[in-house]
């Protein structure tokens, strides 16, 4: 018999009546995790939850019983690899007659088990009202499950894609992933009694059409899943409007409020992922991030097409960067008198959206996602906004900054590292110690104008900058000759910008200097 218990995300009786909503997304709901923390973190909870396609697996972690952070951990220990898994031989030589191009039996074996996933312990939760969509395919239904109903073939069946995953034969009926009808389920909640829904969305959203079979199969559930949502949103918004005009809709006399959390430009797809071209622990600080911008501005989603809308971005590249070292925290923190040494690491991933635009800017800046590890402040404490500079002008032509910056919390109190490599006109033996060498302070509050509470320096090894090499590529690249364009025009301006500096030793000509 399984206990029941209270998962970390649910609010229990009385509270505000709050849903959480863990859209779909593939493999890149590591993503929602990140999120999902920022939430908490924040001190919400959660009357309410449903999940679809990929993200009924976070939440069945969550009511399983499962902690954020624990979560977290887990998805950055899990190896993507294994969640495709093949059909027995004989399959694929029936073409034909294929039921799906994998099978489920890595996502149940393994998958579910390394996050936390206990079916039992679903159905045993208690304090929140949470809800599973599948697709009944026998009537072309999404049939939102109340977790206390249920069970594994029904949750595989949840997150099981056609073609590449096959359709589940339970309670007499052929369930598959309702993502071809809905990703999420905003209705379901505001049904039974939640008036303030929490999207994280990882669905892209742009007017970019991408060719290629692998893109417009992307594009058709793109074209599902925010066609469907823009449909509840109307809803919502009409609902409203019959509020506003005294009525009682669906027992709601106060208006139904919707907050999404989503990336910026589009995720990287499951590929990417995949083949480590992003890694579990980016996502995971990615929507820590995004979770805390929409936390900081607290500003409702439109009721429209324009809620889950990205930016476009043009031909980018992305590298990850991990620099360690120490910081003597100056009396070791604001509420201590006495100094510390604090062995301290970055873990940076830069995303440059568009190449071109980033080479042209003078500032040559972008966005920075990342995480620390410290003795102090504790492991994997995620950013909550981050900046990086390449070659940033300091206002002496002799010497430019290249710029690591990143906002976190710990016990309460928001702090800020603020890092800058020192490339300076010299000779060739300066090369790599400069580029290399980070120096870094760390600020109470949330930028580099705030008290200094401490410095010290990072480093990039050499082991550490192959690894970096490796995880170099070129996003939103239709095909393999415009990534390869791209990657050598970053690091033609990358070289040109040592040549200058350590061959030619000329100084930086600015419009200023001109």
């Amino acid at each position: 018999m399984t206990l029941s218990h209270q998962p970390p995300i649910a609010a229990g009786d009385g509270a505000t009546p709050r849903a959480l909503l863990l859209a779909g997304g593939g493999m890149r709901v590591a993503y929602q995790a990140g999120a999902v923390k920022a939430l908490v973190d924040a001190g919400l909870r959660f009357t309410h939850a449903d999940g679809a396609s990929g993200g009924t697996i976070n939440l069945a972690a969550l009511l399983s019983g499962v902690s954020v952070d624990d979560l977290c951990d887990r998805w950055r220990a899990l190896s993507v690899k294994k969640f495709a898994s093949l059909r027995p031989t004989a399959d694929y030589l029936r073409a034909a007659d294929l039921p799906a191009l994998g099978s489920a039996d890595n996502m149940v074996q393994y998958v579910y088990p390394s996050l936390g996933i206990d079916v039992g312990r679903i159905r045993a939760a208690t304090g929140i009202d949470a809800s599973f969509n599948v697709c009944r395919f026998d009537d072309k239904t999404v049939v939102p499950i109340p977790h206390r109903q249920l069970d594994l073939a029904r949750l595989t069946a949840a997150a099981s894609l056609p073609i590449f995953m096959p359709a589940v034969q339970a309670a007499g009926s052929t369930w598959t992933d309702a993502v071809w009808i809905k990703d999420t389920n905003l209705l379901a909640c505001v049904e039974r009694g939640a008036r303030e829904l929490w999207l994280v969305w990882c669905i892209g959203n742009t007017p970019v059409f991408h060719n290629g079979a692998f893109n417009q199969y992307v594009h058709m559930i793109e074209m599902s899943a925010v066609g469907a949502l823009n449909w509840e949103l109307a809803t919502i918004a009409d609902i409203n409007t019959r509020i506003a005009r005294g009525e009682t809709v669906l027992g709601h006399r106060e208006p139904i409020v919707v907050y999404v959390v989503k990336p910026e430009v589009p995720l990287p797809l499951d590929p990417d992922f995949y083949f480590g071209r992003i890694d579990a622990a980016t996502l995971i600080d990615m929507g820590y991030g995004d979770a805390c911008r929409l936390l900081r501005s607290m500003h409702p989603a439109p009721l429209d097409a324009r809620a889950t809308q990205m930016h476009a971005p043009g031909t980018g590249l992305s590298f990850r960067e991990t620099m360690a070292g120490s910081l003597t925290l100056e009396g070791g923190d604001s509420r201590s008198d006495s100094a510390s040494t604090d062995q301290f690491t970055m873990h940076a991933a830069i995303y440059i959206d568009d190449v071109a635009a980033f080479i042209a800017d003078p500032e040559h800046k972008a966005d920075l996602t990342g995480h620390i590890d410290s003795a102090r402040f504790g492991e994997a404490v995620p950013a909550e906004s981050g900046l990086f500079g390449l070659f940033v002008p300091s206002g002496d032509p002799a010497l430019t900054f290249m710029m690591y910056e990143l906002g976190f919390q710990h016990g309460g109190m928001r702090y800020y590292l603020a890092g800058k490599k020192r490339v300076r006109v010299g000779t060739l033996l300066k090369l790599w110690r400069e580029t290399t060498t980070l120096y870094c302070t760390l600020h109470e509050g949330t930028d580099a104008g705030g008290r200094v509470l401490g410095s010290g320096i990072l480093r990039l090894d050499a082991s550490e900058l192959f690894r970096l090499l490796g995880t170099v590529y070129a996003t939103n690249a239709d095909d393999k000759r415009t990534a390869a364009g791209v990657v050598w025009r970053f690091f033609k301006f990358f070289a040109a910008e040592l040549v200058r500096t350590y061959v030619r030793q000329r100084p930086l000509v600015t419009a200023r200097s001109a």
